[in-house]
């Protein structure tokens, strides 16, 4: 059974596992955690454990709060430095007060600190699945943040919107729910208007990606409704549902369920558990350019040939993760490389069947097999 309204959010049978990611902004305010608030969502999470679904929390907020106990300028985003030093402070009274909270409905919070390499290296990312199906099958709560007090600006995710759609992948959760500062997506700007919020969107296209607004309004965050349907994108490429709804209400997990208001983004068909990481990887090595017959042969299924490529970019590795894209700058798929970038550019617009006299050496059947490349 799939998700197919926001109301199956709440049913054990179409959503026995969810993450539910909470913004900066929700959780720290001005006079510092907006303990009543969280006790509230915390009692939701309760409901849902009751109700037989496990949980999993990707928590934002350690910046924010340890910039306020350490008196830092522009909520400890001041600098990479500041950010850091704010996250070592803050990432301790959050840990607690999630662990506070869920102990008092008998519940057992446990902290898991990620950074982009944990969930872009396949090893470490089958660690963390592998961790999270323990922590669940023990009864935990894992509460997930950014390991922001050792990421550098090269190795983070830079908004906890996508890092709770690869967590909800590596945990294969049937949902997300990004608890956020508007009620979902809109067809424009939401302060004008005449916008209209989307119930529900399926596939996130480039007409969707148009009504997106970058910033973060709360300035407190460092996503933007760019980076939930980054997140968005992610989750349906792995067959899981996502749901944008609005946590500055009380109650608002029952405000998304019962009342429905929120976007729904319905998954496409669940991908492969290795397409599926591969699809959601966010940092890719380098990128091969491919013409209009390349691009037709790719969308019918067949691997990338030399012959289709015109352009090779970036420097990578055998093995490494790279792009596929058009002339037009268009994606169109991410696969693993089978050979480095230096012989890819000797190899551009050449047969197979010249590769050996190019390279000196038998050759593989593909520059990109179809079996290690997944459509976007």
């Amino acid at each position: 059974m799939k998700i197919a309204r926001l109301s199956d959010l709440a049913d054990k049978a179409k959503c026995p596992r969810i993450v539910i990611k909470v913004g900066s902004a929700l959780l720290v305010d001005a006079e510092g955690p907006r303990s009543a608030w969280i006790e509230g969502l915390v009692g939701e999470i309760a409901g849902a454990r009751a109700r037989g679904q496990e949980v999993i929390v990707v928590s934002s907020g350690s910046i924010a709060l340890g910039a306020r106990t350490l008196g830092l300028e522009k909520g400890g985003r001041g600098s990479l430095a500041d950010a850091q030093a704010a996250a070592a402070v803050g990432q301790i009274a959050l840990s607690g007060l999630w662990a506070e909270l869920l102990r008092k409905h008998g519940l057992t919070a446990a902290q898991l600190l990620l950074t982009l390499e944990d969930l872009e290296d396949r090893r470490r990312y089958l660690n963390a699945t592998a961790t999270l199906t323990r922590l669940l099958d023990a009864g935990a709560v894992p509460v997930v943040n950014e390991n922001d007090s050792v990421a550098t600006q090269e190795i983070r995710f830079g908004d906890n919107d996508r890092l709770a759609a690869r967590v909800a992948q590596a945990a294969r959760a049937s949902a997300v729910l990004l608890l956020s500062d508007v009620d979902g997506l809109y067809d424009r700007n939401p302060k004008d208007p005449a916008a209209k919020l989307l119930p529900e969107v399926r596939g996130v296209t480039p007409a969707i990606r148009a009504m997106a607004d970058g910033g973060s309004a709360s300035g407190m965050g460092s996503g933007g409704m760019t980076s939930k349907l980054q997140a968005a994108e992610i989750a349906e490429r792995a067959g899981i549902a996502l749901v944008i709804g609005n946590g500055t209400h009380d109650a608002p997990i029952a405000r998304v369920i019962e009342q429905g208001i929120g976007t729904l983004f319905l998954p496409k068909a669940k991908a492969g558990a290795r397409k599926a990481w591969l699809g959601g990887r966010l940092r890719l090595k380098g990128t091969l350019v491919v013409d209009a017959g390349a691009a037709k042969a790719l969308a019918k299924g067949s691997s990338l040939l030399a012959a289709g490529i015109t352009a090779v970019e970036g420097t990578f590795q055998r093995g490494d993760a790279v792009a596929i894209r058009d002339g037009e700058g268009t994606a169109l798929a991410h696969g693993l490389a089978e050979y480095d970038a230096d012989e890819c550019a000797k190899l551009v617009g050449h047969h197979s069947r010249a590769h050996e006299a190019l390279l000196g050496y038998a050759p593989r059947s593909a520059i990109v097999h179809r079996d290690q490349m997944v459509l976007l």
